[in-house]
């Protein structure tokens, strides 16, 4: 299994000039071999990576890029293989076209073996003097022990700067099951709740982006009135930076605390296959969703799942879980997004929508693991989604007044 660890690095002044070039080095071979390829693409031609390879070859000798020498080639190199996946994924529809990168975003660059030293826990960088310090954050791990594949440098927009180091581990180094809890939980994501679940806890959702909304659009509106290329705007660009990394970091902390919690306390979690980019179509709903974080956050149960020996279903998203009664199965013919409270027309029996949603989710998960489903276990990375395969027996009606 493969891990990684996110560290802040404090480059020194020379160093930070080295990196600030190798990004720029590495934007520029990014958008120049994409203008390249869509050139060709034009023209009915396809690109493999050896073509690319061999186009940034005569790139560096053509007497007007020679500043490509005065970097690690390893980084360059990288940038190929990511361009080359990215477009193998584009063809297979699994991504949108790449783009050019800007130099305002985001910048990093990728380090191989051959372009880094890892001795004593401490990270040597090819082109650079001395090593590269950095704030270490798991105590309960020597870094001297650790053997980082590859090393990505990172520099956010808002000036910090990241480097994350990539270890293979196996079952042996990894954190290893966690004692037997006993529980179950089905888990409905909602935008008024965060997430509700089948137990009847409703944890709420923090709204991080909402609460900051005014102080973003004011920074904003402050950056439009600089004068474009003036020190004045970049300054009012990295306020408006610091402003969304202070959003994305509270969520992330609010969703590492809540994923690791209900790993910690359940062996068998169900959740729903949702199909987030098609819910942010939605121009009502889309940036609630998207400030909630739900496919972070199943991405955060998968590997914590795997990692600690627990084991998550992932039900067909179609399951009518919230028109259906938990308790005798009887299926509405319709239910609005209004209604947050419901009565069985067959038993009688009065719902929160929410609560049922998670118990009936739960119970198809159920039904799932025990019929021999295509589902994920602790000994395995990859998720699947299942549908319940036995149906209870359905009958249709409409809520009670």
């Amino acid at each position: 299994m493969r891990t990684a660890y996110k560290v802040r690095v404090y480059p020194t002044t020379a160093q930070a000039a080295v990196l600030n070039r190798t990004f720029g080095c590495a934007r520029l071979v990014w958008n120049t071999v994409l203008a390249w390829r869509k050139a060709r693409y034009a023209e009915g031609v396809k690109t493999s990576y050896a073509q690319t390879d061999r186009y940034l070859t005569e790139l560096k000798r053509d007497g007007v890029h020679d500043f490509l020498y005065e970097v690690s080639s390893v980084p360059l190199q990288q940038v190929l293989r990511h361009q080359y996946t990215a477009f193998v994924n584009y063809f297979a529809g699994h991504a949108k076209h790449p783009r050019f990168k800007s130099r305002h975003g985001r910048q990093s660059a990728t380090y191989t073996r051959s372009a880094f030293r890892w001795r004593d826990g401490r990270l040597h960088l090819a082109k650079m003097d001395g090593p590269l310090e950095f704030l270490w954050s798991w105590p309960g791990i020597d870094p001297a022990t650790i053997d980082p594949a590859t090393v990505i440098v990172s520099r956010d927009p808002d000036g910090r700067w990241y480097a994350s180091l990539t270890v293979e581990t196996t079952a042996e180094t990894g954190a290893g099951p966690l004692p037997a809890t006993g529980s179950h939980a089905g888990i409905d994501l909602g935008v008024t709740d965060f997430a509700v679940l089948s137990t009847g806890e409703k944890i709420p959702n923090p709204r991080h982006l909402e609460r900051k909304v005014e102080n973003l659009a004011r920074y904003q509106r402050r950056m439009a009135r600089k004068q474009r290329g003036s020190a004045n705007r970049a300054k009012a660009r990295a306020k408006v930076a610091r402003a969304h990394a202070k959003v994305r970091d509270a969520r992330t902390d609010f969703l590492h605390k809540t994923s690791t919690r209900l790993v910690r306390e359940h062996e068998l979690i169900v959740i729903e296959d949702l199909n987030v980019r098609g819910m942010v179509r939605n121009r009502s709903l889309a940036r609630a969703i998207s400030d909630a974080g739900w496919g972070e956050f199943r991405r955060q149960l998968e590997y914590k799942s795997v990692r600690y020996g627990r084991q998550l279903i992932v039900i067909d998203r179609w399951y009518p879980s919230s028109k259906t009664c938990s308790v005798c199965g009887h299926l509405l013919t319709a239910l609005s997004l209004s209604t947050r409270h419901w009565t069985c027309p067959g038993c009688g029996t009065r719902h929160d929508r929410d609560v049922n949603a998670a118990k009936n989710i739960l119970a198809a998960g159920r039904a799932v693991s025990a019929c021999g489903a295509d589902v994920s276990h602790s000994g395995s990375s990859r998720m699947r989604s299942a549908v319940k395969q036995e149906a209870r027996p359905v009958r249709v009606g409409v809520p009670r007044s």
